[in-house]
Order: structure tokens, then sequence, then C-alpha cells
């Protein structure tokens, strides 16, 4: 069961991120931080890069496929679910021209902004919700061992980019995105505000 390992280690690392960006976007609208727009665009090329083009496509054919193979249990949530993840590129499109906005001075950018995010991190909690409490137990009791091995390999092959996975063409280097993140982000998710350097 590496595989439900491996899914809930990376729904608690994305909860992670979300709740620092609205906590730095909570900062700024509060007075406190001053906005890194590097800072924003690299974690929206993370979402893109990672939940939405590798975690989803893995749970869509490890977990939902063959749960669906097994049982029609859960048959209305998957479908949400199936729905929710091909979603994908409308829900980056939203967040990127949000962040544009705000980047190019716009007067309603902040706000903009900070509800496009808000939104983005109520979805996240309510998808992640309904793939803990209603899929996953259905996968833990309907899965055999020869699905059991192909969720292991097929998790296992794209890990955690925290780890330092590099993005399909991009070769954008996760393990040092994040490390310059940790040092922007403010205290006490971060190390306390220091600009996002792309380097």
């Amino acid at each position: 069961m590496e595989a439900m390992r491996i899914i809930m280690d990376e729904h608690q690392s994305l909860a992670a991120i979300i709740h620092a960006i609205r906590l730095m976007i909570h900062e700024i609208g509060a007075g406190k931080l001053q906005p890194d727009f590097k800072l924003f665009a690299a974690m929206v090329r993370y979402l893109d890069a990672y939940p939405e083009k590798r975690h989803h496509p893995k749970e869509d054919a490890f977990l939902f496929a063959p749960l669906k193979a097994r049982t029609t249990q859960g048959d209305a949530a998957l479908a949400r679910l199936e729905a929710e993840h091909a979603q994908a590129e409308a829900r980056i499109a939203t967040l990127q021209a949000a962040l544009a906005r705000y980047t190019d001075g716009a007067p309603d950018g902040f706000a903009g902004f900070s509800a496009a995010f808000d939104d983005y991190a109520d979805f996240y909690r309510n998808h992640m919700l309904l793939e803990e409490r209603e899929i996953l137990p259905l996968v833990k009791k309907h899965f055999t061992p020869d699905d059991w091995a192909a969720a292991d390999a097929g998790f296992a092959a794209t890990p955690d980019p925290m780890g330092g996975t590099r993005t399909t063409g991009s070769d954008e280097d996760f393990r040092r995105i994040f490390s310059k993140l940790v040092a922007a982000a403010p205290a006490p998710i971060g190390l306390g505000g220091g600009p996002y350097q792309d380097d």
C-alpha cells in the first residue's frame, strides 16, 4: 500500500503549501508583507506542473479506473472527482489571469488575486476531503494485490517534487524552488520574508 502513503503525503504537502500562500496573501492584505510576484508566479507554475498534471492523472489511472472495475460503490463521487480533474486547465488559467492583473497593478488586482486563490484553496480542500473520506476507504476495501502493485509502481514513478523532481519540458528543479519559497515565506511557515530569487 505504498501508493496510499504517497497519496496522503502529497495531499498533506499540497495543503501546507496552499496554507502558506494563503497566509502570505493575508499578511499582504494586512500591510505586514510586501507582495512577491516571482514567488506567486513560481507557486502557480508548481500547482500546474505537479498537482494538476501529475498527481491527478495518477489518481485517474491507478485508483479511479481500477476501483470502477471492481465496484459501483462511489460512482457518483468518482464522476465528480474526474470532472474536477478535467477542469485543471481552467483552474490554472483563472489563477494566472488574476495574478497577471495583480502584477500589472490593476486597482482591484490584489482583491481579485486573493479571491481567486481563496476559491482555489477551498476547491482543493473539498476535493481532497472527498477523495480521502469516500474513495480511499473503497480502494482499501476492493483493491486486489495486483491493483496495489500497479498503483504502488505508478505513484512511485513520479515522486514528490519536494524531493527534487524535474518537470518534463521546463526542467524546473522543484527542490530549488521550494528551498527559496521557504526562505521567502513569513514565519511561522517559512524563515522570514526574504524576496524570492529565481536563479
